[in-house]
């Protein structure tokens, strides 16, 4: 079934002399990698195309990839791909919807279809496995070059947590293999993945001392919008701060709270097995059964979102 879907995306891809990749807003290291890489191999393979990255500002992530500016008038007759995006609202630009055609190419559960060709894979750690696999599956026709193999490298550390999280797979490993026989410096790479400013240093260190921490081993971290301009730090910095409660022992689920200039807080969920997709569903949110992310309007949300985290945990 799987070969069925990805030779109807080839295709597709072979049918359009303008192809213009989406991904989600407020991009990870698998948003970008999964989407630029996915652009670098089929300008390579198709250099006869127009092949455009389209999206909002990808922040402090800027050494993987940049955007592309893209006229409403390139997007008739246009393949449109999206990458590594749930549902249609989180997808950064909205244009997408100005092309002719629409896929999805996903690795988190397919509750929110859209798109005339959805492939939708949730074993796949990150979509930047996918798109590896997507290559691999077409080799005579799909070329891959070190930058597509830097930039889906860095998507695969990125959603993997450097290999750490449950969703990496012997196959994880074998893809991730095979992408560093390719000339890119994965040492600098996995550097500028793991290093923070001296600002978000600084509010991990507030961060740590508010932190809380229920008798369940549910944890919770709240960072005022105020706390945020004390430390001048954006909130697209905060994501660096997400493991921090994981690394003590006797937490099982955590949440952090990044309250935003509107007053409502943006959530992100862990867990180390408890499942916790479905508390984000019920807030606005969705995604992994063990990483997901949700909207909170007030602290009132707040302490609805981590009572249900602390019930979560068998007694």
């Amino acid at each position: 079934m799987r070969k069925a879907v990805l030779t109807e995306i080839l295709q597709e891809i072979q049918h359009y002399s303008t192809i213009i990749i989406h991904r989600h807003e407020r991009p990870d290291p698998d948003a970008l990698g999964s989407q630029a890489g996915l652009a670098e191999i089929l300008q390579a393979s198709f250099p006869e195309k127009s092949i455009y990255k389209v999206g909002g500002t990808v922040n402090d992530l800027d050494y993987l990839t940049t955007m592309d500016e893209v006229a409403d008038d390139d997007y008739e007759q246009a393949l449109v791909i999206v990458t590594d995006t749930a549902n249609a609202p989180r997808i950064s630009d909205k244009r997408y919807a100005l092309g002719e055609k629409v896929i999805k190419i996903d690795h988190h559960p397919n509750d929110e279809p859209y798109g005339e060709i959805v492939w939708v894979d949730t074993n796949a750690s990150s979509c930047s496995e996918m798109i590896y696999e997507f290559y691999a599956t077409f080799p005579e026709q799909l070329v891959m070059t070190d930058e597509a193999a830097r930039l889906l490298y860095g998507g695969i550390v990125g959603d993997t947590g450097r290999f750490m999280y449950p969703s990496t797979t012997p196959r994880t490993m074998e893809v991730a293999a095979a992408l560093r026989r390719f000339n890119f410096d994965a040492t600098l790479l996995n550097r500028q993945l793991d290093e923070i400013t001296e600002n978000v240093a600084w509010l991990s260190g507030y961060a740590l001392e508010h932190l809380e921490i229920d008798e369940h081993g549910a944890a919770r971290i709240i960072l005022p919008h105020h706390i945020l301009e004390k430390y001048n730090v954006d909130d697209s910095e905060t994501s660096s701060l997400i493991p921090l409660p994981g690394q003590i022992d006797r937490v099982q689920t955590w949440a952090l709270f990044v309250e935003q200039p509107e007053g409502y807080y943006r959530v992100r969920i862990r867990s180390k097995g408890p499942v916790i997709n479905t508390i984000a569903k019920e807030h606005k949110g969705g995604g992994h059964p063990l990483a997901s992310g949700a909207t909170a309007r007030d602290l009132e949300e707040v302490n609805a979102i981590y009572q249900k985290l602390s019930e979560a945990i068998p007694r």
